[in-house]
């Protein structure tokens, strides 16, 4: 009887946890903690660069824009000029 009750049984566990499985376990999740605050603080430039690389891509987009209407009138003024001379 006493090698059936053992072979119902092959799986035990413990319910103590030793001093190192502890610190183990502490120093991981400080490492963790850490590294997601530094995942944290790259989002937050990361979305820093993108607002202002917004702004300055309407502004580009707005100078493009301007140049475009700035070499129509050059177009028209030289298209004069052929005509008057």
């Amino acid at each position: 009887m006493k090698e059936l009750g053992a072979m119902r049984d092959p799986w035990r566990f413990e319910r103590t946890i030793t001093l190192g499985v502890a610190v183990a376990l502490a120093l991981q999740t400080a490492s963790a903690l850490m590294w997601a605050g530094g995942v944290r603080e790259r989002l937050s430039q990361l979305e820093t660069r993108t607002a202002a690389a917004d702004s300055v891509n309407e502004r580009l987009a707005r100078l493009e824009e301007h140049s475009l209407y700035t070499r129509e009138a050059i177009t028209r003024i030289e298209r004069k000029l052929d005509e008057a001379g």
